[in-house]
């Protein structure tokens, strides 16, 4: 029996990758709500990770730079090594499973890390949170099997609204809820406990996040995994997902992957290197902003993507097609890094007018580009030589991405740094090391594969339905 008819005989499996139907919002509720669960663990820390470590670590003040990033990094290294193994136990036991106990997990460590009286303590709590990664792997492949060709686009466009939003969110619990006792002595001047720990409140809100995302999942979500072929002597004959060598081996799965991480390559050098340029001061090249000017232009940025995303991607994936598409932002990407160095210049010399003309520009443009995020995982899922192989999958190409993510942001920081200092093509050799590598990806996706080109769907004449 082919994969596909296995997949139409598990009674537990509520949506087929195939045919149309409107998307579960209940499911896609869910989905969503585990999406933004990972960056909010991820982000929530860093407002006052940095005063933690002073303060209750025991050390002096000029290690806590690194003994911070380190912690914030352990994060994704361990999620490096966890991702794969998720996503097979996904295409083996189940997704549902795996994203309880994931989340689970990310309540306990999340919770826990704001007891934490020692650095080592903090980096063996940031190290369990990483450790449970089956978050990510499983709601991107649950959200595949919860939707079909024609709004597959859309169900990711949600997706990667939410992860977005807890990148938000995430950041502004930690900031809002550390020290409760200082911020806001009225309420909390009399609980003893966050004023022995200060930092607890932000942990647990952030936990709490999860371990709700935990219940519902457990109460209302529904297994998508298949897990049967029909009955042979009333027994279940039992799906074995392919082996991970069967799966690099189909056809055009390495080029997607490839594609994947490249596209994430760029968006994480940008995001590495703005918010330095941003506060450059403008004689060496950068905007010259203070900290709420930096603020205010990345909330921008981020109240454009949504627009992008929610309201523009569906509309042209259905269009144009999820290769198009890509192709589109790759053309974009060179001329949106362009515009930052050219902003700074004209700054630079003077042309103040011109330059707070252009500036929502810099914002609106260049945050189209973000379209291409969700628009690599529709190849990847389209690509997947069976619907058993999408945990696998996309455990691969996340293990992949925490590994960019780690090593990404220090090395264009540092390029950027390099510049600035020796004043490379006027302080301005990050921009144009990015923008070179950006052109790169417009030739990596002359071999995006034909089967993830996703082609618009078009509607068969009406004698051909009948027929």
């Amino acid at each position: 029996m082919a994969i596909d008819d296995q997949v139409a005989s598990d009674e537990r499996t509520p949506l087929l990758l195939d045919g149309d139907h409107p998307l579960p919002k209940l499911q896609i509720f869910l989905l969503c709500w585990g999406a933004i669960v990972e960056p909010i663990a991820f982000f929530s820390i860093f407002p006052f990770i940095n005063q933690m470590i002073f303060e209750t670590g025991g050390v002096d003040e000029a290690s806590v730079g690194f003994l911070s990033g380190v912690i914030e990094s352990i994060f994704s290294l361990t999620q490096t090594v966890f991702m794969l193994l998720w996503g097979r136990a996904a295409d083996r036991y189940g997704r549902k499973p795996v994203l309880v106990i994931s989340l689970a997990g990310v309540t306990v460590a999340s919770t826990f890390f704001g007891f934490s009286q020692t650095v080592w303590q903090m980096i063996v709590l940031r190290s369990v949170a990483g450790v449970f990664a089956g978050i990510t792997v499983t709601v991107r492949t649950m959200i595949s099997e919860n939707s079909t060709p024609k709004n597959q686009a859309r169900a990711f466009s949600f997706f990667a609204f939410a992860t977005n939003l807890g990148i938000f969110v995430g950041p502004l619990i930690g900031g809002a809820l550390s020290k409760p006792c200082t911020q806001y002595p009225t309420v909390f001047g009399n609980f003893a406990l966050f004023e022995q720990y200060p930092y607890l409140l932000p942990c647990i809100a952030a936990g709490a996040m999860s371990g709700v995302g935990a219940l519902l999942s457990v109460l209302f979500l529904k297994e998508t995994r298949p897990i049967r072929d029909g009955k042979t002597h009333d027994h279940a004959t039992i799906i074995q997902p392919p082996r991970i060598k069967e799966i690099l081996a189909a056809p055009g799965v390495i080029p997607v992957i490839i594609i994947y991480q490249y596209a994430l390559l760029l968006g994480i050098a940008f995001t590495a290197v703005a918010p330095i340029f941003f506060y450059t001061p403008i004689p060496l090249g950068g905007f010259g902003y203070s900290p709420p000017q930096i603020s205010l232009f990345l909330a921008g940025c981020g109240i454009s993507q949504a627009v992008w995303l929610l309201v523009a991607f569906p509309i042209f994936q259905r269009k144009w097609g999820t290769g198009n598409l890509l192709r589109a932002c790759a053309w974009a990407w060179p001329i949106s890094f362009s515009l930052f160095p050219l902003l700074s210049a004209l700054i630079r010399n003077g042309q103040e007018t011109l330059y707070w003309t252009l500036v929502p520009v810099a914002v609106v443009g260049p945050s189209g580009v973000s379209m291409a995020f969700t628009a690599v995982q529709l190849a990847l899922n389209d690509i997947a030589p069976s619907h058993l192989a999408l945990g696998t999958l996309n455990g691969l190409a996340l293990s992949l991405m925490s590994a960019v993510r780690a090593v990404t942001p220090a090395t264009f920081a540092s390029i950027f740094a390099f510049g600035i200092k020796h004043q490379i093509l006027a302080g301005y050799l990050a921009w144009a090391v990015m923008i070179v590598t950006a052109v790169g990806f417009i030739v990596v996706l002359r071999w995006l594969p034909e089967k993830a080109e996703g082609r618009p769907i078009l509607k068969k004449p009406l004698d051909e339905q009948d027929a």
